[in-house]
């Protein structure tokens, strides 16, 4: 699927009006849906709770809190990224504060066209965050697997006396006779021998 063929959901954290239906109009809902609006970071964290978010997009200042600490939580806890509207005056600190975490910050009053190129920004990078997701699920079943076939050669070893080299020789060979993965086979035998 192409880049731009793929929908984002989209949580907006702003207490303007303006900003708001400003930003409406970039949010194209054949590219950014659903798109949730929320007024302070409180609201924010209460709707992260509910579901998660590709983008979560901070009007900066909200009447509970900066919203810094928020885009920062948002990159490093969830896998969503965090995009941060600042005055202009306070652009150069914010940005050396949050750009370490990957927040991306644009400065206001800006233009619609910009505010479009960086949402382009913003997917590329939420494409980057998805495909580093795919990798880590891959290790980690991996490493499962291995835990898992570790588990039931010891119970090999321990229950029928075999030596560690019969032991995963067996389960490998389990696995080709039966058209089954190490991991059935590694399961069957934890279940047969726990």
């Amino acid at each position: 699927m192409a880049l731009k063929e793929r929908i984002y959901s989209v949580l907006t954290v702003s207490s303007t009006e303006k900003f708001t239906s400003s930003l409406s109009s970039v949010l194209r809902e054949n590219r950014f849906f659903p798109v949730k609006t929320v007024l302070s970071v409180s609201q924010a964290k209460r709707a992260m709770l509910e579901r998660d978010y590709d983008i979560v997009i901070v009007n900066s200042p909200l009447p509970d809190d900066f919203g810094i600490k928020l885009a920062i939580d948002v990159c490093n806890e969830k896998n969503s990224v965090a995009l941060v509207f600042v005055k202009a005056d306070v652009y150069p600190q914010t940005y050396s504060k949050v750009s370490e975490f990957g927040v991306l910050t644009l400065p206001k009053p800006t233009s619609p066209q910009m505010v479009a190129q960086a949402l382009d920004f913003v997917c590329a990078t939420r494409e980057r965050l998805r495909r580093y997701e795919k990798t880590v699920s891959s290790v980690k079943d991996k490493m499962e697997e291995i835990r898992t076939v570790n588990r039931a050669k010891w119970l090999l070893i321990d229950v029928l006396k075999m030596s560690e080299e019969d032991a995963h020789r067996y389960i490998e060979k389990q696995a080709m006779d039966r058209c089954l993965t190490k991991s059935e086979i590694a399961r069957n035998i934890i279940n047969t021998y726990k």
